[in-house]
């Protein structure tokens, strides 16, 4: 079974990047993140690098694809954030969003575990057969039958939060999938809402089955997210994981952006 992570992540039209991105891998085991952080600059970006290190840290020193396992995970960063958030000044209001996926090589098994609205995607034949559930408002208005998926994703507290990191006075809400298979040919998108808010879950698709490698791929979610997103958009960051059948586990080193042949 080879592997290839490529990421991506710009500012978009904001003065900064506030998302981060990372992965970790031994012989057995991958793990990969998104996180979108909010609370300004020098906040913002603070948190979403305090879950990234905290994510991948503790992942490395146990890691494992069980619910409690993934869902202390995501615990200890908040305390992590939340410790941050005590040293006060512009690092007081600091939240953010958690997307983290875990990967058994030797069992070929995945699950994920995210807290906020930045998404994981399992494509499987060129079609989405999982995908995260937002912690916001409008998809508590979907789940109530208020809107459907496109209308959530043009509506105008679309961002407005539920659930983040960097939460005191309750635990951040944290939804933890079940195990599940991974095939060769499948493909594990992590994005911010910079990424999907603008595209859409059908652009998403398109996308894939117009690209015949990761690094393709990732240059037209770039292309795409620049010719349709508003003016003065949001930071986005993608982590795209390709699983080919091979000999060979291959990951490609952070933020490597392998040439097409």
């Amino acid at each position: 079974m080879e592997i290839e992570i490529v990421t991506l992540s710009r500012q978009g039209g904001r003065t900064y990047n506030e998302d981060v991105h990372g992965h970790w891998h031994d012989e057995r085991y991958v793990a990969c993140l998104v996180a979108d952080g909010a609370g300004g600059h020098g906040g913002g970006d603070v948190a979403a690098a305090t879950a990234r290190a905290s994510m991948l840290g503790g992942f490395s020193v146990a890691p494992g694809l069980d619910e409690a396992t993934l869902r202390g995970l995501v615990e200890q960063a908040n305390r992590d954030v939340v410790a941050r958030q005590a040293e006060g000044g512009k690092l007081a209001g600091m939240r953010s969003t958690i997307v983290f996926a875990a990967i058994d090589l030797e069992s070929q098994a995945l699950a994920w575990v995210h807290s906020g609205d930045s998404r994981a995607y399992l494509f499987r034949g060129g079609a989405i057969v999982a995908r995260t559930t937002d912690h916001s408002l409008v998809q508590q208005m979907v789940a109530g039958g208020m809107l459907d998926e496109e209308g959530a994703r043009l509506h105008p507290q679309r961002n407005m939060l539920l659930s983040a990191l960097g939460s005191i006075e309750e635990e951040p809400e944290i939804a933890v999938s079940e195990r599940m298979r991974l095939l060769p040919g499948d493909v594990l998108l992590l994005c911010s809402d910079g990424v999907w808010e603008p595209l859409g879950d059908e652009c998403l698709i398109d996308t894939l089955h117009a690209s015949r490698t990761p690094s393709q791929w990732t240059e037209l979610i770039d292309a795409q997210v620049k010719a349709n997103a508003k003016p003065g958009h949001d930071n986005y960051t993608a982590l795209t994981l390709w699983v080919i059948e091979d000999d060979v586990t291959r990951l490609m080193p952070e933020n490597a952006m392998p040439t097409d042949s």
